[in-house]
């Protein structure tokens, strides 16, 4: 079970040791700002040799057994331009390098990794960060094609283009990526954040610039979602000259995305502008057009101020449903493709605004203030459905064979519109201080975030015939009131080892408003509140820019949804926070210049895991029905690992990159929890949690010729794994509960670059290459079948 992860990790250590370099000299140097000022705890980094170092008090640095020859040297430090230059190395010399650092007024955002030379190395905990270059060559139709190439990620699409991404983190449920705290350019966009956290909007990766994703203790920094880890979208900055760029990519079944954008600076000004449309007319099931519009303005202000203002409009009408294949409907392999639901539509639209500004009030501290507003419109007319007829009921259209035991949907004349709308504000002030306690450097980060949010559900009953309209069944509102404080340090005990200790505090206050509830007009208003202290603590030793050993431990926070926890009848279902303890133990090495990987061992125990009972995770959507209590305790443990190999041999007119990744784990109910199953109370003590695969990983092998040409292969796997907590093997009639087998898919794709001025390119790709039939899901309410063999071709130009 553990060989394949415990060779790559005797391989990595054996490899980390520093192998004789002959012929050596020394590079020292100065680096100073602008203003002709010593910059201390700038990063210096080798990238070709895995060799960094950070500059002392006094602006110096010295680096020592560098191989004679020519090497690149990076120099980074946070509200300056990276510097870079080529310095030769000679013999049992010192080379001098004297390094001046502008000023970049970069554009005012949160980032929880960074894009510094080596940063992730520095990260006290697992990480990942998914960069442009890889997305450009990707060419996803959703996002999840990125996320599971991050080992400890299970990404599940409930509609082949991705437009709601489920994503579970080490063992947790993906339904709605509800354990995920999903942010973009550092700001929360999940419906609210605190209670109702699903991803009914999910940033469209088409636009984005990169990922970042972390999963280990550097995660009690942001909130307030944080079992599951972190992942936080990057948008484009403006750029620094006039650059136009447009992208276009096209399939089959109407399959369109189109973005341009155009961006400047002009003196102290600059912006991007981006619009994005997609479209499709029959992908698998699915038909969807949606419009998305981001603009970015930064200001510099002075020389240590500058402000940052993002707006954004995103508009989608799509026939998502609920509605899924029965196991019979299947087995047929009739209607993998068929729209079970023609009538049902979803239409979401999202306004968002926010302003951050940096001040500098020295090189060594930095404030950076956000304050942001969005609200959310979720509209979902979903048309009443049996998978068994039910006599005296009406079914203007039955879908499939009726003649077979759940081989049919039957649609019934009555609809149900789910209407419902979010507004969030927030405002978050963050401090960062670099400074010094005797000889020991530190890192200081804090900063208090208030939060307010409120919801407004309506539930209409409507007929097919007029499905916007109809009678009102039920109509509340619900509030929320946060406040969060979080203060981290990074200790320096030597330049290369460091302790992390971070805490944060949230209190939140909700409230649930019930107008109307089964079409009867009442006065119901509860309350209730929750307080929770979130410790973590990390440790690094750095070996080198771009290999470290680390670990750590922090406390995983949820808060109970506000509908879940105060019913209907104006109750509080006293529901506790969920709780975890996460520990993680691994490395990131680059021990030669072409080999490098990483590899985690982690152990969760959840201690409140409260079962989900909305329709989307397959329940009934009604908490009062369904008796949500307090749900029990889970473990998860398991290993992550992540392999590239980049040779580059001299003289050959093309690179080459393979890589391989995977994860190891299981996620069990650790403690007595009962469930009622026909009838009979089960206890499902050691049973595997649902839509938790043992094993899930991916290999990529990647080309590029100096004429151009690119091209990737990748495979993925998915292991086997549960629809259900009785974790069944065979398949209930409706298809909703039973096993889910594994499957591989393979992706392929070809880029080449035209011979022109400009940067131009024309792209092929193909994914699921063999046409794998699988099952992607059971949810919410059926078998939901994987994307079919899709071929897309694009072009890009860049001006």
């Amino acid at each position: 079970m553990f060989s394949l992860p415990c060779l790559l990790i005797t391989l990595s250590l054996i490899l980390a040791t520093e192998a004789e370099i002959g012929p050596a000299g020394s590079l020292e140097g100065l680096v100073l700002n602008d203003e002709n000022n010593v910059l201390s705890y700038a990063h210096v980094v080798l990238p070709g040799l895995n060799k960094g170092t950070i500059t002392r008090r006094d602006g110096s640095f010295l680096l020592e057994n560098i191989p004679v020859g020519e090497h690149v040297v990076l120099i980074s430090h946070v509200g300056y331009q990276t510097f870079r230059e080529m310095v030769a190395i000679r013999s049992d010399e010192q080379t001098g390098l004297r390094a001046i650092l502008d000023a970049s007024y970069e554009m005012p955002s949160v980032e929880i990794v960074g894009r510094a030379p080596g940063r992730l190395a520095r990260v006290p905990g697992s990480a990942a960060l998914v960069t442009a270059q890889r997305l450009e060559e990707t060419g996803p139709v959703s996002a999840a094609e990125i996320f599971r190439e991050i080992p400890g990620i299970n990404a599940i699409n409930h509609d082949p283009a991705g437009l709601r991404t489920n994503i579970g983190i080490r063992g947790l449920d993906p339904d709605m990526s509800r354990n995920v705290l999903m942010l973009e350019d550092g700001i929360p966009v999940a419906l609210a954040p605190y209670g109702e956290p699903e991803m009914y909007y999910t940033p469209s990766i088409s636009r984005m610039s990169g990922v970042e994703v972390i999963k280990g203790s550097g995660s009690i920094m942001y909130g307030p979602r944080t079992i599951g880890g972190v992942i936080n979208f990057l948008t484009a900055d403006p750029p620094a000259d006039p650059t136009f760029d447009a992208h276009v990519t096209g399939g089959g079944n109407g399959y369109l995305t189109s973005r341009i954008g155009y961006g400047n600076t002009v003196g102290n000004s600059g912006f991007q502008v981006t619009y994005l449309h997609r479209r499709a007319d029959n992908i698998g099931p699915l038909n969807f057009h949606l419009n998305d519009l981001n603009a970015r303005w930064k200001l510099v202000m002075g020389q240590r101020s500058v402000l940052g203002v993002k707006m954004s409009i995103y508009d989608e009408l799509s026939n998502a449903t609920y509605v899924g294949l029965s196991q019979p409907m299947f087995d047929s392999g009739l209607y993998d493709f068929k729209q079970l639901a023609p009538d049902d539509e979803l239409d979401v639209r999202r306004y968002s605004a926010s302003v951050a500004h940096d001040y500098f009030f020295s090189d060594h501290v930095h404030l950076r203030t956000t304050a942001y507003a969005y609200t959310t419109r979720r509209n979902w007319s979903r048309q009443d459905f049996d998978n068994q007829p039910v006599a005296g009921r009406n079914y203007p259209t039955v879908i499939g064979n009726p003649d077979e035991p759940f081989g049919a949907i039957w649609l019934r004349e009555g609809t149900g519109n789910r209407n419902r709308e979010f507004e969030v504000i927030g405002f978050e002030p963050r401090i960062s201080a670099r400074f010094h306690l005797g000889q020991h450097r530190n890192e200081l980060d804090a900063g208090f975030r208030y939060l307010y949010e409120r919801a407004f559900e309506q539930r209409v009953n409507g007929i097919i015939d007029s499905p916007t309209t109809g009678n009102i069944r039920d109509d509340e509102i619900r509030s929320g009131y946060a406040t969060s404080a979080f203060v981290q340090n990074r200790f320096y005990a030597t330049p290369q080892l460091t302790a992390t200790p971070g805490v944060r505090v949230e209190y939140f206050r909700y409230e649930r408003d019930i107008l109307r509830v089964n079409f009867e007009d009442v006065q119901r208003t509860s309350s209730d509140e929750v307080l929770a202290f979130i410790p973590g603590l990390g440790i690094n030793y750095q070996i080198g820019p771009e290999s470290s050993i680390f670990a750590g431990v922090h406390r995983g926070f949820s808060p109970p949804r506000v509908k879940d926890a105060l019913t209907a009848t104006g109750q509080s279902e006293e529901l506790d926070t969920e709780w975890s303890w996460s520990y993680e133990a691994g490395f990131r090495l680059r021990p030669l210049r072409f080999l490098s990987s990483e590899v985690t061992a982690y152990y969760m125990t959840f201690e409140n895991q409260i079962i989900p009972v909305s329709e989307s995770s397959g329940g009934q959507g009604m908490p009062n029905a369904a008796g949500l209590t307090n749900g029990g305790a889970t473990q998860h443990h398991g290993l992550e690992f992540l392999v590239r190999l980049h040779p580059d041999l001299p003289g050959r007119q093309f690179t080459t990159n393979w890589e391989l990744g995977g994860t190891w784990s299981q996620a069990r109910f650790s403690e007595d929890r009962f469930v009622t199953s026909g009838g009979q109370i089960v206890n499902i003590r050691d049973n595997d949690l649902p839509y938790a695969p043992e094993w899930s990983g991916f290999t990529r092998l990647s080309l590029s010729h100096t004429t151009g040409l690119s091209g990737y292969l990748k495979a993925t796997y998915t292991g086997e794994q549960y629809g259900d907590v009785l974790n069944r093997t065979e398949s209930t009639g409706n298809g909703r509960d039973g096993i889910l087998h594994s499957y591989t898919v393979l992706d392929a794709g070809l880029r080449y670059r035209l011979p022109v001025r400009y940067d131009a390119s024309l792209s092929v790709s193909v994914k699921n290459l063999t046409d794998e039939r699988y099952i992607a899901s059971r949810r919410p309410q059926g078998i939901r079948v994987g994307l079919p063999r899709m071929f897309t071709f694009g072009l890009s130009v860049t001006l």
